[in-house]
């Protein structure tokens, strides 16, 4: 219970966050509203025809009389709508994080940067950095379709089908919809598909309670638009809690670097910029908050030697880029 409530916090943070930086949420919106139209539309055409497809899928039922005809085939539109519908919310997000892929990098770094430190992204073009996360979002979506159809037939369940199925279908869009809204920042780590849902399996009630309110709240017309810049600015800090452990070496190492006892320990940790889970990854001082409060430690085999400070470039894109600068510290 307690990781479920905490996802939610990340929620309202993330919603309080762009509030308190007006020019960042209406420059997420660009992306949100494009997917916005498009997504109205193919909905409107499925509106449109739900019957006909009803009258396709159903032939057996030409012969039956007033009313079970008319209820088979209604119900059949009414769990078809609600499929898409459902398959809307879940490609939603990821339709529009790739529409919107320059935009939300700026503003998830933008995020990490106000909480004190923004690790450097992987140094690849923008269309390689769109094509993996297509990529991802296939594998996401593919994963996600194996439990909607699941769901879809056990809705035809009496009693459970209108009532313990329609729940976790709500949590199991929540975790997915987690996955997509998380993969911004965590691309950025250079953490693959699989580690990312490897990560979120383990705090599975901390990414239901952040994504499942995400999910009941998109189903409110244009809801999806203005809160999609907040529910990503809520996954960025969600990541930079979720990763801090899984970056933090162990306590008596983490100590030993710090104090310059154990070299191999600090030539581990303290070359910054290597790939998540690799030698070289940034070494975390104890007590930085969020993982990433503190700027990485000297390495011992450079102690007693002047060091200027680390700089970070960033790239300059968005509203109110900011020039490089070192990490500030917390």
């Amino acid at each position: 219970m307690r990781d479920l409530a905490a996802g939610m916090r990340y929620l309202g943070k993330g919603q309080r966050w762009v509030a308190r930086h007006g020019r960042w949420w209406g420059f997420g919106l660009i992306p949100a509203l494009i997917a916005l139209v498009l997504y109205a539309a193919l909905l409107t055409v499925l509106a449109l025809w739900s019957g006909d497809i009803a009258a396709w899928a159903t032939p057996f039922a030409d012969d039956w009389g007033s009313p079970w005809q008319g209820l088979l085939r209604g119900v059949f539109v009414a769990l078809l709508f609600a499929g898409g519908l459902t398959l809307s919310v879940l490609t939603f997000t990821a339709v529009t994080l790739l529409i919107g892929d320059p935009f939300y990098e700026s503003l998830s770094e933008k995020v990490e940067e106000s909480e004190g430190y923004c690790p450097p992204s992987p140094d690849r073009p923008l269309w390689r950095e769109i094509g993996i996360a297509l990529r991802d979002s296939v594998h996401v979506l593919l994963r996600a379709a194996g439990f909607g159809i699941l769901l879809f037939a056990l809705g035809f369940v009496p009693f459970l089908g209108q009532t313990v199925v329609p729940a976790v279908g709500f949590c199991v869009s929540g975790f997915f919809l987690t996955v997509e809204l998380t993969s911004v920042a965590l691309q950025r780590r250079d953490i693959p598909v699989r580690e990312r849902l490897r990560l979120l399996r383990g705090r599975k009630a901390l990414a239901v309670g952040f994504g499942t309110p995400v999910v009941l709240l998109f189903l409110i017309p244009f809801v999806a638009v203005v809160l999609m810049p907040g529910a990503v600015a809520g996954a960025t800090l969600l990541v930079r809690d979720l990763v801090a452990d899984e970056e933090q070496p162990p306590a008596p190492d983490r100590d030993a670097a710090a104090t310059g006892h154990d070299p191999a320990a600090g030539a581990a940790y303290g070359a910054p910029g290597a790939p998540y889970g690799q030698p070289g990854a940034p070494y975390v001082q104890p007590g930085a908050a969020g993982g990433f409060g503190a700027a990485p430690a000297p390495c011992p085999a450079n102690q007693g030697q002047s060091q200027a400070p680390q700089q970070y470039p960033r790239p300059q894109s968005g509203p109110g880029s900011s020039a490089a600068r070192p990490p500030a510290a917390r």
